[in-house]
């Protein structure tokens, strides 16, 4: 049972970190005002496997409309992927998916809203970023020098997800010890090192609550870890750099309702200071960001 008083032990041992304050940056000219007000990106999927049926968009005229919406309904940056991450999706290569990426991206751009793309492939990447992709969402867990010099070079950003594997779709076991946020802050400081060293200027982590590791197939075992993580994203933000948190289903639990486990999640994602949120959910997760803001 989460409790205040695991809530008050938890901010009580690590009260130094409670005060970290994070890099802010520009995407497209807007300024992302991380450390006063945290920012949504919104979901559209190109993948007819993809588990959330309401963010999944078939053609490219529907993937456009679904983000301009996304932005009607609070997003700042919509994030694209042609691939699902679930195990038994099918795989796509670079030609695939970019075939669908591109029709999508120009058209959101046209709109005027800044464009994430969810891939571990590096010619994906780079044909995104060079049809006006603002942001990585980087999929990858190894080998990822030439693509973080593709993102410096077009002054991108990047999300650096949490990848126990070369890429999200070669994931087995999760293995994070006793303290799963200490195992991920150093994890996230060697590749940070390595994006700052290729020159990356606009950074964002992810703990990659939403991959599919074998060992937490048992849905109270998953839920307990994204539940911690949540609660522990402040420690994260020592690192300097935005916590950018995928928002889960927990279905198991949620059921018919499960269009409200986001909404939840949401809730434990700010207590932490999550700094982005990842959702299928945007108008349901900016009305519980302005809730909580209220305060």
């Amino acid at each position: 049972m989460l409790t205040l008083e695991w809530l008050a032990e938890l901010a009580q041992t690590h009260r130094e970190a409670l005060g970290a304050r994070v890099r802010e940056f520009e995407l497209d000219g807007r300024l992302l005002a991380f450390n006063s007000k945290p920012a949504i990106m919104g979901v559209v999927n190109l993948s007819a496997d993809s588990w959330y049926r309401e963010s999944v968009c078939l053609s490219s005229e529907r993937a456009v409309h679904r983000g301009r919406m996304l932005v009607a309904q609070g997003a700042d940056i919509v994030d694209v992927g042609a691939e699902s991450t679930l195990a038994h999706a099918v795989r796509k290569n670079s030609a695939e998916q970019n075939g669908q990426l591109l029709p999508v991206i120009r058209g959101l751009r046209a709109a005027g809203i800044s464009v994430s793309i969810e891939t571990y492939e590096l010619e994906v990447a780079r044909a995104c970023l060079d049809a006006g992709a603002a942001v990585l969402n980087l999929t990858r867990g190894g080998n990822l020098e030439s693509i973080l010099e593709l993102v410096a070079s077009r002054n991108a950003a990047v999300v650096l997800c949490f990848v126990q594997g070369e890429h999200v779709r070669a994931v087995g076991d999760l293995e994070l010890g006793e303290d799963p946020v200490g195992a991920m802050h150093e994890y996230f400081a060697r590749r940070i090192d390595l994006a700052t060293r290729m020159g990356v200027a606009k950074i964002m982590i992810d703990p990659g609550l939403g991959f599919y590791y074998r060992n937490l197939r048992d849905s109270a075992v998953r839920v307990r870890h994204q539940m911690r993580t949540f609660a522990n994203s402040f420690r994260l933000r020592t690192l300097g750099w935005p916590v950018c948190q995928a928002l889960p289903h927990a279905f198991e639990y949620f059921g018919g309702e499960v269009r409200c486990a986001e909404p939840f999640f949401a809730v434990l994602a700010a207590l932490g200071k999550t700094d982005v949120f990842r959702t299928h959910e945007a108008p349901r997760i900016k009305a519980v960001l302005d809730t909580l803001g209220a305060f």
